[in-house]
């Protein structure tokens, strides 16, 4: 793609136009670092077009509070203060939805999974956000916490201009087929190779 020139010219019967605004479905994958960051910060160029932001986190512990939360959430602030940007949402698991305010457990993660995954499903038929970043969703597809048919047919079927990426590592075949632009993060060198473990400020 030389120049951000698309290599083909698709007969798909769609204008230029018409195709560049095509809602996209999109994965970041692989083994390497990077995934979530990367998706935080299409998140972060999706509000400065005054997108929606909605941001759904799977696994991680609601009491580890990472950097872009922070970030994201002080730009919901002042979308909410200003109007400029978008709004932003942010809901994670471990001590349960924040729409729910219900404690959760190791036992009921796997509740709580299917659960997120409902009400983003209502979400999406009511079209809440522009941009939905799912962190670490292919895990819950992965354990056989909630069916990878359903969530690909549901994606698929999204009304209006919705974009969807979701994290993980080892996404599924068919969520890969799926998706528009798929991303493998590989891992060549990692400080933790070496006994290091995370820091601030590259970690969280």
């Amino acid at each position: 793609m030389p120049q951000g020139k698309p290599s083909v010219e698709p007969n798909d019967g769609l204008t230029t136009r018409q195709r560049r605004n095509r809602p996209l479905l999109m994965v970041h994958t692989g083994p390497g670092k990077g995934k979530s960051t990367a998706a935080f910060g299409l998140a972060l160029r999706a509000w400065n077009q005054g997108w929606r932001i909605g941001v759904f986190q799977f696994v991680k512990s609601a009491k580890w509070r990472i950097g872009e939360q922070s970030v994201l959430e002080r730009l919901g602030e002042l979308h909410d203060a200003t109007g400029e940007g978008g709004p932003v949402e942010w809901h994670k698991m471990g001590s349960g939805w924040s729409w729910s305010r219900r404690q959760g457990s190791a036992e009921d993660h796997q509740a709580e999974a299917v659960e997120g995954w409902t009400e983003i499903t209502r979400r999406l038929a009511a079209e809440t956000h522009d941009l939905y970043v799912l962190d670490e969703f292919t895990y819950p597809m992965t354990w056989g916490w909630v069916d990878v048919d359903e969530v690909v047919e549901t994606l698929a079927q999204r009304p209006g201009r919705q974009f969807v990426v979701i994290t993980g590592r080892d996404a599924d075949p068919r969520l890969v087929e799926a998706a528009d632009l798929v991303t493998e993060m590989g891992c060549v060198k990692h400080p933790m190779d070496t006994g290091q473990k995370g820091q601030r400020g590259i970690e969280w």
